[in-house]
């Protein structure tokens, strides 16, 4: 059973912060991720919490131990990287039974131990292989195998599907998925992938230059983003984001005009995602709400929908419409949307504004 709490902790190399008053508490068995783009942090703020580097300042304790002058070996966590780090002379079995052997775990109950983690990740059949003699996803397994056999009270893991393909992706996430399910562990999980975070966390922390953006579920986080920031990161298509003015209710870009908004007067920046938009001929815009209007800039097939973009300004702008829509690039459309869709951003700061 593993609590992790992080107090205040920071990271400092000279001038440059690279985690900044990082402050969560972390349920037992909780799976948390980690999610930014490259640099933002979360990588140096996992290998913190495994020893592998030290804090600046603040505290770091697990299962209300405090851990900041323990070794990584003394804090019961089990690691899996983006590289797979297996040893290319052992076969599978062996790789997995390492741990066990180096933590001098009684022999006798190695057997059963190894096999049930290779269960779990579905590499009966591979037991006798060399790592060279295996496809990335089976090497993947085989790292995720060697952390479970130690049966640790906290998972780490730093963008173990990075090296996949996507299809491989797809199938070991939902690997990680229910092994979750299955291990109840606390899990802290790293990647700049918003899919993977989205699909996997029960909670998921954005972080952006060494700071924290938001912490919530992945629902309130794609539903409510605190900022514009968050709102342009989470989302495929992201966020739709257009600057623009408000005055009484209304607001006004170019192309753009949606009234029946709630928010301050001034430069705002409006917010909304391609889903909750809907596309008609050039010119349709007096329902309720507004309308975009302009020329398709693009258009992308996805099989089960149809992706149409428009050019505002410097921002491309994208609705989400049915499979079946045929339209030209340049063709004069209307994109509607309504005001319970939309979001209010502060242009200056970035900030979410309004309800």
């Amino acid at each position: 059973m593993a609590e992790i709490q992080l107090r205040n902790v920071s990271k400092r190399w000279g001038g440059f912060v690279g985690v900044q008053k990082f402050d969560l508490t972390i349920p037992d068995r909780e799976f948390l991720v980690l999610l930014g783009p490259s640099g933002c942090g979360k990588t140096t703020t996992m290998r913190m919490i495994a020893g592998l580097e030290d804090p600046t300042e603040g505290e770091i304790s697990i299962g209300g131990r405090v851990v900041n002058d323990l070794e990584p070996k003394d804090r019961d966590v089990a690691m899996v990287f983006q590289s797979y780090a297996l040893y290319p002379n052992m076969n599978v079995y062996e790789n997995i039974r390492f741990p066990l052997r180096v933590r001098g775990i009684d022999p006798s109950g190695h057997d059963e131990k190894v096999r049930r983690a290779s269960a779990m990740v579905e590499l009966d059949d591979f037991l006798h292989r060399k790592p060279a003699e295996l496809s990335g996803g089976q090497r993947q397994r085989v790292a995720l195998a060697r952390a479970i056999v130690r049966e640790p009270n906290v998972f780490l893991m730093d963008e173990p599907l990075s090296n996949l393909d996507a299809k491989l992706r797809v199938s070991t996430r939902a690997q990680i998925k229910n092994l979750s399910h299955e291990l109840s562990v606390t899990t802290i999980y790293v990647t700049h992938d918003q899919i993977e975070a989205m699909t996997l966390a029960d909670r998921v922390v954005v972080m952006n230059k060494g700071v924290v953006q938001q912490v919530g579920t992945p629902t309130d986080i794609y539903d409510r983003p605190a900022n514009a920031f968050v709102a342009s990161f989470i989302g495929n298509p992201a966020m739709n984001l257009i600057e623009g003015q408000m005055a009484g209710g209304v607001f006004t870009a170019q192309n753009t005009r949606i009234a029946g908004l709630s928010g301050p007067d001034g430069p705002v920046t409006l917010g909304f995602r391609a889903e909750d938009a809907t596309v008609g001929a050039g010119g349709d815009g007096d329902g309720a709400g507004g309308a975009i209007t302009g020329p398709i800039y693009t258009l992308e097939l996805l099989g089960d929908a149809t992706m149409v973009a428009l050019r505002i300004g410097g921002a491309l702008v994208s609705a989400k419409t049915d499979k079946t829509y045929r339209a030209e690039i340049g063709d004069p459309v209307s994109i509607r949307i309504t005001p319970d869709h939309c979001h209010l951003f502060d242009t200056a700061t970035g900030a979410r504004v309004g309800d």
